[in-house]
């Protein structure tokens, strides 16, 4: 089992910023604007799952588990909150999260459903979260020109998701979750992540009218498919899920450690699992 720390994040999230706070890239601003929108409602979700799936656990795997699924909570419940702080600026600038409205539908649908179905789909949704951080922390570029603020507060949020990655597939492994059911729930959470994420992001560009523009298509084709785009990154750790030996820990990096060891003076310990 691995120590999962609790962080306060030391950064102003009551002053407002910009529009166009990703280096005044439209695009860039609103896909990463997308993602927060999801993670308030996403994040509960993953902590329920957990928590649920914890309860169910023979005694002696539930204290195996304790401290990482403590600390998973602690941090999943962290992101919640100052995502929560950053979509109010969002909201106050016109923005309008139509994701948030489609996930709660669907996981209305799931409220009796087998503690292993959501640890499945939690386990898939926390690879692409992985997938994403590591994109993140390994390409700098993305935060060029940016408030300094919400660049940490996102890279900070990558490492943290890095660092647990691993914790909803292994209560799922230990229930006793098949191989079937995890690449099922995976396909499915695949196509449903992404159609939410790029409906939200054309949403945002068309509420404040950068949709058509030039400069709008020129970045989303160098940051989704360039050389340090996400397409790329995306591809091998993707088909990684789907092999019989997979197992979230060996897609780690380092660039998590190595971001939270460099940036202490960013964050204070509250708490670990």
């Amino acid at each position: 089992m691995i120590e999962l720390s609790v962080r306060r994040l030391l950064i102003d999230l009551e002053t407002p910023f910009a529009r166009h706070w990703c280096g005044g890239d439209a695009f860039l601003s609103a896909l990463f604007d997308a993602l927060s929108m999801s993670f308030p409602i996403g994040e509960q979700f993953f902590i329920d799952a957990v928590k649920g799936g914890f309860k169910v656990l023979q005694p002696e795997q539930q204290e195996k588990f304790r401290a990482e699924v403590q600390g998973f909570v602690g941090q999943e419940a962290t992101h919640r909150r100052i995502h929560g702080l950053f979509n109010a600026h969002l909201e106050r600038q016109g923005m309008v999260n139509k994701w948030e409205a489609r996930a709660a539908a669907r996981l209305a649908l799931l409220a009796d459903a087998d503690p292993r179905h959501l640890l499945a789909i939690t386990a898939a949704y926390e690879h692409f979260t992985a997938i994403l951080a590591e994109w993140i922390l390994g390409t700098p570029q993305l935060f060029a020109g940016s408030e300094p603020r919400l660049a940490t507060m996102w890279q900070w949020h990558s490492a943290e998701e890095s660092e647990h990655r691993s914790t909803a597939f292994d209560v799922y492994q230990a229930l006793g979750g098949s191989r079937a059911w995890r690449i099922a729930w995976f396909r499915r959470v695949t196509l449903i992540f992404i159609s939410d994420l790029l409906r939200q992001t054309v949403d945002n560009l068309r509420r404040e009218g950068e949709l058509w523009r030039w400069r709008t298509w020129a970045s989303a084709a160098r940051w989704m498919f360039g050389r340090q785009g996400l397409a790329r990154a995306v591809l091998k750790p993707w088909l990684a899920y789907l092999r019989r030996d997979f197992h979230p820990r060996r897609q780690a990096s380092g660039r998590a450690r190595r971001w939270l060891e460099d940036n202490a003076a960013a964050y204070s310990v509250i708490g670990s699992g």
